[in-house]
């Protein structure tokens, strides 16, 4: 039985997240400061004492999800994966604990995404909406039948899909949603338009800061959001991440592909357990599903 590692993305901080883990792990310890510097502000005294409010700042959410799952993942002796994938961010934090990237780098690339994506989400109103129990290809064809920009966004399992792009074309999109039988079409409270051609000038600057990181082979075979599936080819791995701010997350098709590839055991590793409740959608009984949020 293999095992499958995997991070989770925006939305699952919470105050107090690594907290417990910088206070018992020198290791850790030594990793989060270090991101306090290469960050340029004390990014734990918000991870560990800032309100939600705080928390949700793009600048901030991001780099804080990544250095929860990505240091855990690095102080846990545990952690012999074979096969990875994080959700959207979290792919950054797969990448990282693999050993695709450097520590240091990898936390660069994630605060140039956050910061560029924010900047992008401002030049358009645009939105998110999750939609509930309607069948993936309804999905696609109305938003591909709504006037302006809609397009799903994230596959998070059968029977709930994320849709993204400017806030007129999502409301369409969701009205039509409910039109066709959806139990639920709820805009989501987020900064813009994740994951949707509204996320080109994120990914054009995103590109220069790619092209000069060093990328190397990972332990384990990575299931990118883009293809959803396997690589250890770091050029590959490169174009897919840069492609990932505008293409969808391919979570469910990701899932099943890992399991089809002999995964047995699931591991969530980092803030919340939105990812543990996925992959029990997708897989049933038929695989092992655990979290992790502090060394063990």
């Amino acid at each position: 039985m293999k095992k499958a590692y995997v991070f989770p993305g925006q939305g699952s901080q919470f105050p107090g997240m690594a907290k417990d883990l910088y206070e018992s792990d020198a290791r850790a310890k030594e990793l989060l400061e270090k991101a306090n510097e290469i960050l340029g502000f004390r990014i734990t005294d918000i991870m560990f004492n800032g309100t939600p409010e705080e928390l949700k700042a793009t600048k901030v959410t991001q780099p804080a999800v990544f250095l929860h799952s990505t240091v855990l993942a690095k102080c846990y002796a545990g952690f012999t994966p074979d096969m990875v994938a994080g959700h959207s961010l979290g792919e950054f934090s797969a990448l990282a604990a693999a050993g695709a990237m450097d520590f240091e780098d990898a936390l660069r690339l994630v605060s140039i995404r956050a910061q560029a994506m924010q900047k992008a989400c401002e030049i358009k109103p645009s939105t998110m909406a999750a939609i509930i129990a309607l069948p993936t290809e309804k999905v696609e064809e109305i938003c591909a039948g709504c006037t302006g920009i809609v397009v799903p966004a994230n596959y998070n399992c059968d029977g709930q899909i994320v849709i993204s792009g400017e806030t007129d074309a999502v409301n369409e999109a969701c009205g039509k949603m409910k039109e066709a039988g959806a139990k639920r079409a709820l805009i989501l409270q987020v900064g813009g338009a994740f994951h949707s051609p509204l996320m080109e000038p994120a990914r054009e600057e995103l590109a220069k800061a790619i092209e000069t990181t060093t990328f190397k082979v990972p332990v384990c075979p990575v299931y990118q959001n883009v293809t959803a599936q396997p690589s250890t080819d770091p050029d590959t791995i490169k174009k897919n991440l840069l492609a990932q701010l505008t293409s969808p997350v391919r979570w469910t098709q990701t899932v099943r592909n890992m399991i089809a590839d002999g995964a047995g055991y699931f591991m969530e590793i980092g803030p919340g357990n939105v990812l543990q409740g996925l992959v029990r959608k997708i897989a049933g009984d038929s695989v092992t599903i655990e979290g992790m949020s502090t060394v063990k």
